[in-house]
């Protein structure tokens, strides 16, 4: 099974990193109800548990559903946009609809993304979500009685939660999520929508005038990112190892994923990469592959060279993990990577820009 992304050629400029502090509260809550999954959140979790009230931490429980696998559409970015306080992302979900506010609600308290679920809790859903946990059947039962006023008790407990445990969390995490943000940025600047063939499980489609990002999920769906529907790239710490995608009806799509830090490349890595940049050919390839992707035969007509001859030396590249591909029917096309580059010296990218 598998989600799949069609990303139109008008989509170009709909492609934005955005980082969002009520997703990364929202990871937190879940690390904290899930802490085995989270083990690099464990001091965190640690903290908040040696300093939350027990009224707080009873709250938490309560809620969790919303922060599990299948994280209720609302507690990632509603809209594209600038940076947002957590208080401002708050206000925008006190203003959504109440019928989408419900509707995404049910979506997370059943975990399946059915997005034909009517905005109304009637008994049979009720049903379904009492088979699946009494925490999830409570929750359902509070909405359909009062949705507006479930809506208010959860917007006061994520305000005091993050007063208590978040506050003081988010200023050390934007540093890797600023450094992981500008990297993002630099790639889809470079390579647009392929770049998004970099995440995990991903895997690029090029036809009909249209690219296919093909996500390995554990549910089927197909969404589309045009001018008019933004894909935003929300990265996390404490969401860490988790891989999410939303495609809510009318919103934009969301993906959140790791912000890793870049691994530091082992030394056999680095010694096989400068050994394979010591050769002028492979360098004049770098230089022509910078830019934009390329295939083999237009680089044999650019260098002069063989077809045979330029996939020898791109698979040295290749094998020194200096360089993306992505198929395009029967076309394999080729681009250097420009971090794996930077990583071995600032000094050698500025050459190859020149």
């Amino acid at each position: 099974m598998a989600v799949s992304l069609l990303v139109a050629p008008s989509a170009a400029g709909s492609l934005a990193v955005q980082q969002s502090p009520l997703a990364e509260l929202c990871a937190c809550l879940h690390a904290f109800d899930e802490p085995g999954h989270h083990p690099a959140s464990a001091a965190w979790v640690a903290r908040a548990n040696a300093e939350l009230d027990s009224g707080l931490l009873a709250t938490a429980a309560a809620w969790a559903p919303l922060w599990g696998a299948f994280r209720a559409r609302y507690l990632l970015p509603l809209s594209a946009g600038p940076r947002r306080t957590l208080e401002a992302e708050l206000e925008e979900v006190a203003g959504l609809p109440i019928g989408d506010f419900v509707a995404m609600t049910v979506q997370a308290l059943i975990g399946k993304n059915d997005t034909e679920l009517a905005p109304r809790l009637g008994e049979e859903t009720l049903h379904r979500l009492r088979l699946i946990s009494s925490s999830r059947m409570e929750i359902g039962a509070r909405l359909r009685a009062d949705p507006e006023g479930s809506r208010q008790e959860l917007l006061a407990f994520l305000r005091a939660f993050a007063a208590e445990a978040f506050d003081a969390e988010w200023p050390a995490l934007r540093p890797a999520l600023d450094r992981d943000g500008a990297s993002r940025e630099r790639d889809l600047r470079r390579r647009g929508a392929l770049a998004l063939g970099d995440f995990p499980t991903a895997a690029v489609e090029n036809g009909a005038g249209r690219l296919r990002i093909v996500f390995d999920k554990l549910y089927s769906a197909t969404a589309r990112v045009d001018a008019g529907r933004p894909c935003l790239l929300v990265p996390t710490v404490h969401g860490r190892p988790h891989f999410v995608i939303k495609h809510y009806p009318g919103y934009p799509v969301v993906i959140q994923y790791s912000a890793d830090e870049p691994a530091a490349p082992s030394l056999e890595t680095a010694r096989r990469r400068l050994a394979a940049l010591q050769d002028p050919t492979r360098l004049r390839l770098c230089y022509a592959i910078l830019r934009n992707p390329v295939a083999t035969a237009e680089l044999a007509n650019q260098l002069g060279m063989t077809a045979p001859q330029v996939s020898r030396h791109l698979r040295r590249l290749r094998e020194a993990q200096l360089v993306h591909t992505h198929r395009r029917g029967s076309v394999v096309y080729y681009q250097l990577d420009a971090d794996a580059v930077e990583r071995l010296g600032p000094d050698l990218l500025s050459v190859l820009y020149r």
